[in-house]
């Protein structure tokens, strides 16, 4: 019959978290107890567990690093609250999550990050990659070399290997305002405005793609501007909505594809345009929900960014820890849409 840790701290008088300690050499037991214990589990003919003993070992040396952009949104802090999320449970478990955010589109940064990692010995990376060619090296050279796959989040990078991507489906985003945008012009938008963050982020690169493509399908005669970058940032997005509307007193609508919609529509308001242009943007936060309220914002078109930062860890985990493969090379977010009348 097997021998309990139950039984064993009866006939030695103590607790079985003291047993425990004992046995797997947790320490912050007096000497002269853990004797006593040891002898008697042996008279008992105590067998440790051996498969139990492999399964804490392997969780102990279970390690996993994240690397985020840092660009101070309010999308950015529900990535955050996801990461913290799973950091908690890997970390419950005796794993241990390292998290290395650098600031927005610094190859530089994310470069020397990328090492850190692989000096703290990581034995999985989850990734808001740039899009550059040195971050694309790197990457295959953790697969091929390290051997320590990579999770990309939130934006993907092509021509890695990377074992999956976690986040929306950026082009379908894009097509979806693109449809969005038609239907609340009456089918026939004259004149559209398109800003973004960073050029190097694909997933706002992608959905500038499919929002071109999907209004050159719906109503080929738009004239779709060029695309301005902001850079997340508010006063920028100002200064880019104010000439644009110097220029073309005739916009119908703006697409954003990032952060930057305060700016936006203080710009518009101030030339007294607010209600008149319509505004579709990417970004669930409650001040774009302020601005649905007001009608300054017309449509929100949202991810889940909780969700990808959590399970972009946890894809890792189940890896390292089961051998569990991905069962898909892109998890997608559910794309959401938000009106005044739904938030």
């Amino acid at each position: 019959m097997k021998v309990t840790i139950r039984q064993i701290a009866e006939a030695a008088g103590v607790s079985r978290g003291t047993v425990d300690r004992v046995l797997n050499n947790r320490g912050k037991v007096r000497p002269e107890v853990e004797e006593r214990v040891r002898k008697i589990a042996d008279e008992l003919g105590y067998k440790p567990n051996l498969l139990g003993r492999a399964l804490i070992k392997m969780k102990e040396d279970i390690k996993i690093g994240v690397i985020i952009q840092n660009t101070g949104t309010p999308f950015i802090s529900t990535v955050s609250d996801g990461i913290s999320r799973a950091k908690a449970e890997v970390e419950n478990f005796g794993g241990t999550v390292y998290v290395h955010p650098v600031d927005y589109g610094n190859v530089d940064q994310m470069l020397y990050a990328m090492n850190e990692m692989k000096e703290y010995g990581v034995r999985g990376l989850a990734l808001m990659p740039i899009d550059d060619e040195k971050i694309r090296k790197v990457i295959n050279r953790f697969s091929a070399e390290y051997h320590i796959p990579v999770v990309t989040l939130n934006a993907d990078i092509a021509d890695t290997s990377r074992i999956c991507f976690v986040g929306q489906n950026a082009e379908q985003s894009g097509q979806t305002a693109a449809g969005l945008m038609c239907d609340v012009l009456n089918g026939h938008p004259k004149k559209i405005a398109i800003i973004s963050g960073i050029e190097s982020n694909t997933s706002l690169s992608r959905r500038i793609r499919g929002f071109r493509k999907e209004m050159g399908l719906l109503s080929a005669d738009t004239i779709l501007l060029p695309t301005k970058y902001c850079f997340e940032d508010d006063k920028t997005s100002e200064t880019i909505i104010t000439n644009i509307l110097r220029e073309h007193s005739d916009l119908d609508g703006v697409y954003i594809t990032s952060h930057g919609e305060k700016g936006i529509c203080d710009g518009i308001k101030k030339l007294g345009k607010t209600g008149k242009i319509k505004i579709i943007t990417c970004d669930l936060s409650e001040q774009n929900y302020e601005y649905l309220k007001t009608d300054e914002i017309k449509l929100i078109i949202g991810q889940d960014g909780v969700y990808q930062g959590y399970e972009s860890v946890m894809v890792l985990y189940r890896l390292l820890f089961n051998n569990e493969k991905p069962e898909q090379e892109y998890n997608y977010t559910e794309i959401v849409i938000k009106t005044k009348y739904n938030i």
